[in-house]
């Protein structure tokens, strides 16, 4: 309350409650990068009867990090270049996300069930928490509910009563377990180089470095023959995961994590594997039980809570 310029006395607008606004356009594009890496997963089922998986991560992550670059030597040729002291973690990066991430992770398929696979790597979001609070990400009651709510819904989708497994499962349960360890590593690393380089750059700088990290493996398991035995089928399925399934996918990962907390797009890891099993269903005559319904709700609905904004808070 205060005099205003006549003189007379006149009571201030309480300040409005302002409410953080949602970054639409971040979280559709780590929607949109989720169900694309999920349609990889069933990609790759396909590709890796014929293609060794060395040399499939090779085909993949080259060809979608060439093609990164010639769209960045196209449109933005001055983002290709980068200080000489951020390359160490970009090389960093394509170690951790385009080399061990895929090896850890396809190893450690061949050792347990596609379906165990798929809740260790449900824990992605889980340790991004954790190593968000060593370096001041906070989540509040309901985010740390949503990444709860969320695991839990893999559990639910993909639970099979049964199931007895030996010394070789936990094995890879534990090789998954560190892929999703070595994801949210990336996306608090990812954050640093963020900092300096466009979302584009460093997504092409990594999956490079990456793939010059495998090529070795891939040309001791013989992929240089494999080229010549790839047919059409093959070509395209390649295509994809190179293309929507590489370059598209990762990018819009990437630029996600410009814009959100590792956290916040850590979640959305969990729809890859439910739209697998979905597109599993209608291209490869798979069969869902109930659970797998009541599961994806559940993950649909972690990854609201999570990203939904908080309440609206008044400024001082």
């Amino acid at each position: 309350m205060g005099p205003d310029p006549g003189g007379r006395w006149a009571v201030s607008a309480a300040p409005r409650a302002v409410a953080p606004a949602v970054d639409a356009r971040a979280n559709a594009a780590a929607g949109l990068a989720a169900v694309l890496l999920g349609a990889s997963v069933v990609a790759v089922r396909v590709a890796v009867r014929d293609v060794p998986p060395f040399s499939l991560a090779v085909l993949r992550f080259g060809l979608g990090g060439l093609l990164l670059a010639l769209a960045l030597l196209a449109l933005a040729p001055g983002r290709l270049r980068v200080a000489r002291r951020s390359l160490p973690l970009l090389a960093l990066l394509g170690a951790i996300f385009f080399a061990a991430f895929p090896v850890t992770f396809n190893t450690g398929l061949r050792f347990t069930e596609a379906s165990r696979g798929a809740l260790m790597l449900a824990t992605m979001p889980i340790w991004s928490a954790m190593l968000g609070r060593a370096v001041g990400e906070r989540l509040g009651g309901r985010q740390l509910a949503g990444v709860g709510l969320s695991v839990a819904g893999i559990g639910l989708a993909f639970a099979e009563p049964g199931w007895a497994g030996g010394g070789e499962a936990l094995v890879g349960d534990g090789l998954l377990l560190l892929t999703g360890l070595l994801g949210a590593v990336y996306g608090l690393l990812a954050k640093r180089a963020l900092a300096v380089d466009a979302p584009a750059t460093v997504t092409s700088y990594a999956m490079l470095s990456g793939t010059l990290l495998l090529l070795p493996w891939a040309l001791l398991e013989g992929l240089v023959p494999t080229l010549g035995r790839l047919d059409g089928r093959l070509l395209a399925v390649v295509a994809f995961l190179a293309a929507p399934g590489g370059a598209v996918a990762f990018l819009l990962w990437t630029w996600s994590l410009s814009r959100l907390t590792p956290t916040r797009v850590a979640v959305y890891v969990n729809l890859n594997p439910i739209v697998a099993a979905l597109l599993g269903v209608l291209l490869l005559g798979e069969r869902r039980n109930w659970l797998f319904v009541l599961g994806f709700a559940a993950v649909v609905g972690g990854v609201l809570l999570v990203n939904w904004p908080g309440r609206a808070r008044r400024p001082r």
